[in-house]
C-alpha cells in the first residue's frame, strides 16, 4: 500500500528535520534532561519510520488485514510516543509523559500484528 511507503517517507524526513532542529537549536534552550528526551523520540520515530516501509513493502508482496492494522498502528503509535516525547521536552509540562506509554503500546500492538502477518505467510 503506497499510504504506508508515503508515510514512512514523510516520517523519515521528518526524523531528519526534527533531529536538525534539536541539535542546533533546542540544545541552547533546553536542559540536558529534556535534551535527552527529545533524542528519544527522534531515535523511536526512525525505528518506527524503517518499520512501516517494511510494511509497505510487504503489502505490495502480500497484503493481509493484520499487515494492514500493523502499518497504521505505526503511523499512530509513532505520532503519540515520540509526538508527545517532543511535547515534553519543549515545554517541560511533565503530565505529557503520562500519554507517551500510550504510544508505546500501540506500537507494540503494530509488531505483534507485523508478527501475525509473518506467521500466517506459507513458504
Amino acid at each position: 500500500m503506497r499510504l504506508f511507503l508515503a508515510a514512512g517517507a514523510i516520517s523519515g524526513a521528518l526524523a531528519v528535520l526534527l533531529g536538525a532542529f534539536g541539535a542546533h537549536m533546542l540544545k541552547q534552550i533546553i536542559s540536558p534532561d529534556m535534551l535527552e528526551v527529545y533524542k528519544t523520540g527522534i531515535q523511536y520515530q526512525f525505528y518506527h519510520t524503517y518499520a512501516l516501509l517494511g510494511v509497505g513493502i510487504l503489502m505490495h508482496l502480500k497484503p493481509t488485514m493484520s499487515l494492514k492494522w500493523s502499518g497504521y498502528l505505526f503511523i499512530s503509535g509513532t505520532i503519540i510516543f515520540s509526538g508527545f516525547l517532543y511535547l515534553l521536552a519543549i515545554t517541560g509540562i511533565k503530565a505529557l509523559g503520562m500519554i507517551v506509554p500510550i504510544g508505546g503500546l500501540t506500537l507494540v500492538a503494530a509488531w505483534i500484528c507485523l508478527l501475525i502477518h509473518v506467521l500466517k505467510i506459507r513458504p
